[in-house]
């Protein structure tokens, strides 16, 4: 029976990837320096025109050491996409006796810096989701995850008495994601002028309003 050959810095059979964590510590920055490259290059010139030869060159990388980490510029930017999400939905840690307006205010100053940082990749990311559905598949699946956190807050403070117990959990936490994600898109992304402490205290307040939570609640 034939053997597959096996690469040693990757771990890897001829042809398939290897799992992250049988990667040698040399394989794992070779990888990392891919998945780097792999975002500049999008970031450049958009997911449509990257090629795999256009990734290898910025990762500094062979056209076929590529193919040890990763099988398409999809499969990378299917690991971009979750590490974006990721890193933009990630819940900071809050003081103990916050207010419950306090702590939103923290989570959507927390999400607005992430999103500064990441708007160039959240912008392709976006615009892949508008035509290629398993990435638009992807993006809900992030978007439901935060909405569900949301929401789960919302019922939350609804059962203590803070914020209005007439509105759905679940719809609230989706139309206050929708005005934050659509504001944030047309000024960091479409360059829409905007002062930036106006805009973010009026989205603050907005939040606030449409839960009926009182700054000092």
């Amino acid at each position: 029976m034939a053997r597959l050959a096996v690469n040693k810095s990757t771990g890897s059979t001829s042809g398939v990837p290897a799992p992250v964590d049988a990667l040698s510590p040399r394989g794992r920055a070779t990888r990392d320096a891919v998945l780097d490259g792999a975002q500049r290059v999008f970031e450049r010139i958009g997911f449509v025109d990257a090629r795999v030869e256009l990734i290898a060159q910025e990762a500094g990388v062979s056209y076929g050491t590529f193919y040890r980490y990763f099988v398409s510029k999809e499969d990378v930017f299917r690991e971009l996409s979750t590490r974006l999400f990721t890193e933009v939905h990630r819940k900071e840690p809050s003081a103990p006796g916050m207010t419950p307006a306090e702590r939103l205010i923290a989570t959507n100053r927390s999400y607005y810096q992430a999103y500064r940082r990441h708007a160039r990749m959240m912008a392709i990311v976006e615009q892949v989701a508008t035509f290629n559905e398993e990435f638009r598949h992807l993006r809900h699946e992030h978007r439901a995850s935060l909405i569900d956190k949301t929401a789960g807050a919302i019922a939350h403070w609804q059962e203590q008495g803070r914020v209005r117990a007439s509105l759905d959990p679940v719809m609230a936490a989706r139309a206050m994601a929708a005005m934050v994600d659509h504001t944030l898109y047309l000024w960091l992304v479409q360059g829409e002028d905007a002062d930036e402490d106006a805009l973010l205290d009026t989205l603050d307040l907005m939040c606030l309003g449409a839960l009926g939570l009182a700054t000092d609640n």
